[in-house]
């Protein structure tokens, strides 16, 4: 995840917003989840995060260690690792 440094609240902050899809991983699961980032236009090297999508990053990342697949499926594309002998 970008830098606290990096985190927009685009009222104050505009720039070009680009979607993009973040993985996120745990033990049990990876969940690519679509967000939005925004690229300000004094550095456009690195799209930052807004706050919400700081928090609904954090949210599949508890739901994923929860094992809550409905919420999961709702959010994003869940997969489940598999278990090799």
């Amino acid at each position: 995840m970008k830098s606290e440094s990096c985190l927009l609240n685009t009222a104050r902050n505009p720039g070009e917003q680009v979607r993009r899809t973040r993985l996120v991983q745990t033990a049990r699961f990876v969940v690519a989840v679509d967000v939005e980032l925004v690229v300000p236009p004094d550095d456009p090297s690195e799209p930052c995060y807004e706050a919400e999508t700081v928090q609904l990053l954090r949210q599949v990342r508890e739901a994923a260690d929860r094992g809550d697949l409905d919420w999961l499926k709702r959010h994003g594309k869940v997969y489940v690792a598999a278990e090799v002998a």
